[in-house]
């Protein structure tokens, strides 16, 4: 089936669960009483979701690829962040261990994706517009 929309992607499907699980840990009476560190891991875990589909509502694969980029990195804030958490003994081991285990997964999957676009064809529905009107004129 044909990827129409950013919620058909598997990588926005994931980042949604994995945000959905660091609100419900941060919600937790110790860990959100850390303002800064509830907040930031918050966002970040948003930015991944939110990057992936801002860039493929972009509608072109290098504008697509740059916003893959920033969700990646934002996997890699979340899990550094994570680890603070379990720092400060907000978060146990286990819990922290399966959810690095998920990021670095997705982080694996998003670059599986930015590596697939740089190679591929399809340049995205902004370009295929901009392609078909060009042969019309010419035509």
């Amino acid at each position: 089936m044909p990827i129409q929309n950013f919620e058909d992607l598997e990588i926005w499907k994931d980042a949604r669960v994995l945000t959905k699980i660091i609100y419900r840990l941060t919600a937790d009476p110790k860990f959100s009483k850390d303002f800064g560190l509830r907040d930031q891991i918050r966002r970040a875990s948003v930015s991944i979701m939110s990057n992936i589909a801002e860039g493929f509502e972009r509608g072109g694969n290098q504008e697509f690829i740059q916003f893959l980029y920033v969700a990646k990195g934002s996997c890699g804030e979340v899990r550094s962040q994570l680890y603070a958490a379990m720092d400060q003994n907000y978060l146990d081991q286990k819990v922290v261990g399966d959810l690095l285990t998920s990021l670095k997964r997705l982080s694996i999957m998003i670059k599986h994706l930015i590596d697939h676009l740089k190679t591929s064809a399809m340049r995205g529905p902004k370009y295929r517009k901009a392609t078909s009107s060009r042969v019309s004129e010419v035509s």
